[in-house]
Order: structure tokens, then C-alpha cells, then sequence
């Protein structure tokens, strides 16, 4: 899409916007009414036994030490 340097940031945003919007639209159908809420409680259950804290403190680590062209 041809679109001057001057209006790239405005175009841009204006895609990503539409596309956020449409996203949470077909989010909320999946959900429907009596979509399922996540309780804290929920979450804490969840990392605990998914994503221990040892891996998630090496995560941060790892991420905090990421530079551009890390890959």
C-alpha cells in the first residue's frame, strides 16, 4: 500500500484500531454471556503448577538481558 511518510503513523494507527476493535468483538461472542471470568485465585493455581517461579525469574532475567538482534 502506497501511503506518504507523513501519514504512515496516522494510517497505522488507524489499522491497528480497527483491528483491536474487531478482535474484541469476536472475543466477547466466544465468550457469550456467561463467559468464564478468571480469578486471581485462578491464576495463582495456574502459574504455580504450569510456570514455576524459578523458570518465570530466569524468564525475566532472560528478558531483561535481551538486546536488539538477540534471536
Amino acid at each position: 500500500m502506497g501511503c506518504a511518510e507523513e501519514n504512515k503513523i496516522t494510517l497505522g494507527t488507524y489499522v491497528l484500531r480497527e483491528e483491536a476493535i474487531l478482535w474484541w468483538k469476536t472475543a466477547k461472542l466466544r465468550l457469550g454471556a456467561g463467559g468464564m471470568v478468571i480469578t486471581w485465585q485462578f491464576r495463582g493455581e495456574f502459574l504455580r503448577k504450569y510456570f514455576p517461579t524459578d523458570i518465570r525469574n530466569k524468564k525475566v532475567v532472560e528478558f531483561m538481558e535481551l538486546k536488539q538482534g538477540d534471536m
